[in-house]
């Protein structure tokens, strides 16, 4: 049996603040050395899936860097493997991808090629191990056109997802694409296992109706259920779409706890990526750390606790990193201070500056703390005794004389809108 992979990878993420000003969602690091598309097409691998297309679209310079051949993920093959096939300009049914369906109905004849049993499309920008081979199976066990895996969230969350109705044996009654009022809490996790020829049919059909927003969630799924087997899967994992900066955030906080949903350490899935040749991270004899995860190459001479640190973070004497997510090659100068800070790569922390919830009686807040995040864009240039508050959102590329005062109030914004 051949299973072909569709991974959708195109999405600007804009709910992602100054961490997409320069690349795609799924392209954003995650969790130290990673990215956010590790995970999927880590499953695919570890599934048994070895044929995977990933659609770029806004901004994949990084995304096609870091994914090249695949090698990382033994997707370097002669027959399979990784592809990326982009939109393009062509004489017919071609252009920029208007939707999630039009990614995959613009590149036809990909699936076409390899004549797979099941075609599986996901989100690249999820964080979750799931074994597609569970999925497949319960796919063509119930002789179904359409598999949609599934979990349980939280009523009052119910209403950000697509929400299934399921009678008998999981078969699908009913769908809402984020309803006002959702009429349960069985939620879409935007991974979908197809019969090929139902999902060519419904692409085309799609693709000639000019009220389509050419979306799964919005269009597919509920043109077929009614009219083809439809049915849900149930997961019970952990799972996160990490497209907000709050669920970003509180996705690196899960990893720190002493029992992490989220296993990174099992070696019977592992997360492969492309990583880069670092010597081991050094931990001087003046540093403090806790319940963190320090990548390779790393200088820890201050304090860091409940924080993640990308390859070659610097943490001068004196500097505290506190509930922070700090990205490669970042610099935190001498008696710094971050906390509920998010720090993209390349940025240069001067000393004494003061980023995010600095006050004494706000380090360590337990009440709501995303609600306080502050980020900072891509080789961003922070002048020394700055203070930049809380919920401020810095932009990327920005020098110290971009900074007109060195005390940024909460919810600010400073630098351009962006590329």
């Amino acid at each position: 049996m051949l299973t072909l992979a569709m991974i959708l990878a195109g999405g600007a993420g804009s709910r992602l603040s100054a961490l997409t000003q320069k690349r795609a969602k799924p392209a954003v690091p995650f969790a130290g050395k990673y990215r956010i598309i590790d995970f999927a097409l880590s499953n695919c691998v570890n599934s048994g899936v070895f044929t995977v297309g990933v659609c770029t679209q806004y901004r994949p310079r990084s995304l096609h860097d870091h994914i090249r051949t695949g090698q990382p993920w033994d997707l370097d093959r002669n027959t399979g493997g990784a592809t990326l096939p982009q939109p393009y300009a062509g004489r017919r049914d071609a252009d920029w991808h208007q939707g999630t369906a039009d990614a995959i109905y613009q590149n036809p004849d990909y699936a076409l090629h390899y004549k797979p049993d099941v075609v599986l499309i996901m989100a690249g920008d999820h964080v979750y191990k799931m074994n597609y081979d569970v999925l497949t199976t319960f796919h063509l066990e119930h002789s179904a056109d359409l598999t949609v895996a599934t979990l349980r969230v939280p009523p009052t969350d119910a209403s950000r997802f697509g929400i299934l109705e399921t009678g008998e044996e999981y078969r699908v009654i009913g769908f809402q694409e984020k309803p006002a009022q959702p009429r349960g809490a069985l939620a879409s996790m935007g991974i979908y296992a197809f019969n090929p020829d139902a999902l060519r049919r419904a692409l085309e059909a799609d693709h000639s109706d000019p009220g389509s927003h050419h979306d799964f969630g919005g269009d597919i799924i509920p043109g077929m259920v009614g009219s083809h087997r439809v049915h849900a899967f149930p997961y019970h994992g952990y799972w996160v779409d990490a497209g907000t900066v709050e669920a970003y955030w509180q996705a690196h906080m899960d990893l720190l706890v002493d029992k992490p949903p989220l296993g990174l350490f099992e070696r019977d899935w592992i997360i492969h990526t492309r990583s880069e040749e670092r010597p081991p991270a050094s931990i001087r004899g003046s540093a403090q750390v806790q319940q963190s995860l320090i990548s390779d190459g790393c200088l820890i001479e201050g304090i860091v606790e409940q924080s993640v640190l990308s390859p070659g973070v610097v943490v001068r004497q004196g500097a505290r990193v506190c509930h922070s997510v700090v990205m490669t090659d970042t610099v935190i100068e001498q008696d710094a201070i971050l906390d509920h800070a998010i720090l993209d790569k390349l940025i240069h922390v001067g000393a004494g500056a003061e980023i995010g919830c600095c006050d004494e009686s706000l380090i360590g807040i337990t009440a709501e703390p995303s609600r306080y995040l502050t980020v900072v864009g891509k080789n961003t240039q922070i002048p020394a005794n700055a203070r930049i508050g809380r919920r401020c959102t810095i932009a990327a590329d920005l020098g110290e004389e971009a900074f007109e005062t060195v005390r940024i109030q909460d919810g600010a914004y400073v630098g351009g809108a962006g590329e």
